[in-house]
């Protein structure tokens, strides 16, 4: 507009139309045609001059570029195209192939690709992602939480919402959790790719501690558990750029969707129960999912799942993820290792060594540089022992074999006494293991010493109350035993004439 307002006050001051053309700038067919759209728009220098560019414009310009006459044929249908780009290996060079197979008649691909873009950008003033089917999806937890009232106590307890977000469907999950903790974390994964019907090929999480233990733009540490949980499903977890929301922009605007929909709906609706919420939640997704058009693309955000994102996302696996938590132990030097209160036993060639232990609510495992040297089954956390008997050394599994029943047979083959002495030794013990060693202790001195003998210990040892492996082995080396060869002998009444009897007290 400053040039034509130039062009203008040259013209009133009787310049040549090629002379305006050198001082203007432009070709002096430019200098014709504005002199004539100032003439037929009736403007004079003074009118050209005080307008704003906007309205000179206006005047001057609104009716350029307008075609007279009908479009041999109508544009394509641009949102179809956009869905279609979302598709994997669909090119811009594919969809015009197919539209000028259509259209033979219809538009160039410069042109093609030019008004495609132009109603791309009408979409969003921020970049735009391209999201293929079955690509990615995004996890995140709601700001807000929503509160349930307990009916006994009246306590009201804020529940956190999980949301996933399909990136090429916009296919939304959500449910309630108590807690934004690993063990919720991880179900409210089982339950929404259980929703989906299928694995896409990504997570993309925030930067939340419970998926991502350190932060790194180059290379993030993911949680172990969760990194285990995805490779069950056969995906990966490619966590959004620290501070960078707008790399999971899918889901903050799921979340964004869910606390305008759900929150901002049910402010009024009080809640006695998780399950109550969850009820009332997959409702909502129902709703959206299932009834809600995406205007731009005219479908709903199941049939786009069904369409766009269900040829390209993996099966599920026969069974969901099992929650695993894992810790790093050493081995005692009694080749066991703890983990919650139980302890549980790993070949004793790893005694000392520093392990990862792997237990679920069933199982325990442990590996050892990642390959797995021992499988237990998940003990009560009562402070026992679990031990198997191919992790123990030659020596501990010759007395590991020992039970109550066989040291019972084995001392009832020495004889009756030995026998009593070790029942009364495993019963008055806290723990019968404890008397384990005193017994075996006893039965093995019947390897130097004859089984006469030790039966004739064991009787005076309970004689004299004395239930001990030390005992027993003082009687014989002091040859005690010997003194009272009959047991019978000691009951029969002794005659002798400074004996006075029962009968002088009375």
């Amino acid at each position: 507009m400053r040039q034509v307002r130039e062009i203008v006050k040259l013209h009133q001051a009787g310049v040549s139309t090629r002379q305006i053309g050198i001082r203007v700038g432009v070709a002096a067919s430019t200098v014709r045609l504005t002199l004539r759209r100032v003439a037929e728009a009736g403007l004079s220098v003074e009118a050209a001059i005080e307008k704003t560019d906007t309205a000179l414009e206006a005047l001057l310009f609104s009716g350029a570029g307008k075609k007279t006459g009908h479009r041999r044929h109508a544009d394509p249908d641009w949102a179809t195209i956009h869905q279609e780009l979302k598709r994997k290996h669909v090119t811009l060079t594919i969809l015009w192939d197919e539209y000028i197979g259509r259209t033979p008649g219809g538009y160039r691909y410069s042109r093609f690709c030019e008004l495609y873009r132009s109603w791309e950008a009408r979409l969003s003033v921020t970049m735009r992602q391209s999201h293929h089917g079955g690509d990615k999806l995004f996890v995140d937890y709601a700001g807000d939480v929503v509160p349930v009232v307990d009916r006994l106590s009246g306590r009201i307890r804020g529940a956190q919402i999980f949301v996933a977000v399909l990136g090429a469907s916009n296919f939304l999950y959500a449910e309630a959790s108590w807690t934004q903790g690993l063990a919720d974390w991880i179900e409210s994964h089982n339950r929404a790719l259980a929703a989906i019907g299928g694995v896409p090929a990504l997570l993309v999480p925030d930067n939340t501690k419970v998926a991502v233990i350190k932060a790194c733009l180059y290379d993030p540490v993911i949680n172990k558990t969760y990194a285990d949980m995805a490779a069950h499903y056969g995906t990966a977890v490619l966590p959004a750029r620290p501070y960078k929301p707008r790399d999971k922009a899918k889901v903050e605007v799921g979340v964004l969707i869910a606390e305008r929909w759900l929150l901002g709906r049910l402010r009024h609706t009080k809640f006695h129960s998780l399950a109550d919420l969850n009820v009332a939640i997959a409702e909502f997704c129902r709703r959206l999912n299932d009834e809600r058009i995406i205007r731009r693309v005219n479908q709903t955000r199941r049939q786009l799942l069904e369409a766009l994102e269900r040829p390209a996302l993996k099966p599920l696996p026969a069974e969901p993820y099992v929650l695993a938590e894992w810790r790093i132990r050493r081995v005692g030097i009694d080749y066991h290792v703890e983990i919650e209160n139980h302890f549980y036993s790993v070949p004793y060639r790893f005694a000392r060594a520093e392990v990862d232990a792997r237990f679920t609510a069933r199982t325990v495992e442990v590996f050892a540089r990642g390959e797995r040297i021992a499988v237990h089954r998940r003990g009560s956390g009562n402070g026992k022992h679990t031990t198997l008997p191919e992790h123990m050394p030659s020596s501990h599994r010759r007395y590991a074999d020992w039970t109550i029943e066989r040291i019972a047979q084995e001392a009832a083959l020495i004889g009756p006494s030995v026998s009593a002495l070790c029942g009364l030794i495993l019963e008055r013990r806290p723990h019968p293991e404890q008397g384990f060693r005193a017994c075996l202790g006893i039965l093995r001195l019947a390897r130097s010493i004859s089984a006469k003998r030790l039966d004739a210990a064991a009787f005076h040892a309970i004689e004299i109350g004395a239930l001990t492996y030390g005992s027993v082995k003082s009687i014989l080396d002091n040859k005690l035993d010997l003194q009272v060869t009959d047991p019978k002998a000691e009951h029969q009444p002794i005659r002798h004439h400074n004996i006075r009897g029962g009968g002088y007290f009375h």
